[in-house]
């Protein structure tokens, strides 16, 4: 059935009894995510006290007995994981995790109540950043007096990069990027508007931030400016440019702490979207 331009079929979230009395996974998902819905395999019809083990479905059986079907209000990919927000008061929040198990793909399906009970006293790792050996941070030529990483299992090559002071690449393409500012600078930068159009360069990296060596507060109480003009600045970049966090770690110390654990982040995320995104079933 064709739909008018200006109304399309809502997306749902359906699931099924599987027919195949010899699965042992009882249940059948479809998620509506964009492009070919998303179709599983699944140990339970909702995470309820623990993960759920999905597996993928090549084809959704005609003689699936639907036994819930759901308005979405929003289903995203997100590098390794996939978002399900449904249309309704409560258990609307979930999301599907891809993740590689002894070389084989493994689909978990949580909540964050039970993404939490499976991991109980988690810690912040203290080094290394989680998932990544031995990351490789570029360096901006231009930059002087940068971080150096010394505390972290990271190498610094120098490179000039079109945006950012410090990068992470996959292929030779740059996935993650931050651009480090003092509080004079960023103030500078605000007032004279060169960090609009750095912003609008960083704004086209997959996952990129600016951090500042020191406190917002201290940004707000700049001189020779009128009180309250730096907040609005601020506040309209990040209008602007939602996607390109400006970030006020507290001190350099912090601020370079903060950009090791962005960049291995970004290039593990990366890492993610690349294998998910050349999964024939997408």
């Amino acid at each position: 059935m064709q739909w008018p331009y200006r109304w399309r079929m809502p997306a749902r979230f359906l699931v099924a009894r599987n027919p195949d009395a010899a699965s042992t996974l009882p249940y059948l998902l479809r998620v509506p995510v964009a492009g070919p819905p998303l179709l599983l395999k699944a140990k339970d019809a909702w995470p309820r006290t623990a993960k759920v083990y999905c597996h993928r479905l090549d084809e959704w059986p005609d003689d699936a007995e639907i036994i819930e079907e759901v308005g979405v209000r929003s289903c995203e990919r997100r590098g390794r994981a996939v978002d399900l927000v449904l249309d309704r008061g409560q258990q609307h929040r979930s999301q599907f995790v891809f993740v590689t198990v002894r070389g084989r793909e493994a689909i978990f399906w949580q909540t964050a109540r039970t993404a939490a009970a499976s991991r109980p006293g988690v810690r912040i790792p203290s080094r290394r950043a989680s998932g990544v050996r031995d990351l490789e941070i570029v360096v901006d030529t231009r930059e002087r007096y940068g971080y150096r990483f010394a505390g972290q299992q990271a190498t610094v090559r120098k490179a000039p990069l079109r945006a950012g002071d410090y990068a992470v690449e996959l292929g030779g393409d740059v996935v993650g990027a931050v651009e480090r500012k003092s509080v004079s600078d960023l103030v500078r930068r605000l007032v004279d508007g060169q960090l609009a159009f750095a912003m609008a360069d960083l704004a086209t990296i997959p996952h990129a931030a600016v951090v500042v060596d020191g406190r917002y507060q201290d940004a707000l109480g700049a001189e020779h400016v009128r009180p309250g003009f730096i907040g609005d600045l601020l506040a309209r970049i990040a209008v602007r440019y939602p996607s390109v966090p400006v970030i006020f770690p507290g001190s350099r110390k912090l601020a370079e702490e903060w950009t090791y654990r962005f960049l291995a982040a970004a290039y593990a995320e990366a890492v993610g979207e690349q294998r998910f995104g050349d999964d024939p079933h997408r």
